[in-house]
């Protein structure tokens, strides 16, 4: 029997920002403001994406060493801080999203402090847990790894959202204050 080698298809920068308007459109009705929509769908974007490369680097450090050296991933993701983690919460959504942040930004200190910026998500008035899940199913449905995911389709992707958040409402892409973090981690991000 032949094993299957081939890699799986890369997502188009079409499909994701199909994906990225559909966490947007999952947000549409809430008690959330939609000028602030871009402040909790870019950061669950970065952090699906961190989770999935270090998945990824574990898969083949596995296959090719038979164990994991955790000081070999690019980036640290803590134990009880990956997304499989958050999405198996089964209350206080927010809380565990936030926990998750926060510790995959003390571990990586050189290059994602601040990066999740410091969203409400502990709001539940503003993001219920239910609204919450439905959001981490959403994203959960499309593999943002290396494998599927090329560096530059992400930035595009990001630009596209904060181009199309600028015109829903109403101001110029530049009025949108993107912090250097964010700027470091698309550049570092494989």
């Amino acid at each position: 029997m032949q094993q299957n080698t081939a890699l799986p298809p890369q997502v188009s920068l079409q499909q994701l920002e199909s994906h990225l308007w559909g966490a947007a459109n999952t947000l549409r009705g809430s008690p959330l403001d939609r000028t602030d929509w871009k402040s909790y769908i870019l950061p669950l974007l970065f952090f699906k994406r961190i989770c999935d490369c270090w998945d990824e680097e574990h898969a083949q450090m596995v296959q090719t060493y038979g164990e994991d050296f955790g000081d070999e991933h690019r980036f640290q993701v803590p134990e009880g801080c990956h997304w499989d983690a958050v999405r198996e919460a089964p209350a206080n959504v927010g809380a565990a999203i936030a926990n998750a942040m926060r510790g995959i930004e003390r571990v990586n200190q050189a290059h994602l402090y601040g990066v999740f910026d410091d969203g409400q998500w502990t709001n539940k008035d503003r993001l219920p847990d239910a609204l919450l899940k439905d959001l981490i199913e959403h994203f959960s449905a499309l593999p943002l790894g290396n494998q599927r995911v090329r560096n530059d389709i992400i930035g595009d992707a990001y630009e596209y959202l904060i181009k199309t958040f600028a015109d829903a409402t109403k101001k110029k892409a530049g009025e949108f204050y993107t912090p250097r973090s964010v700027v470091r981690l698309m550049i570092e991000v494989p």
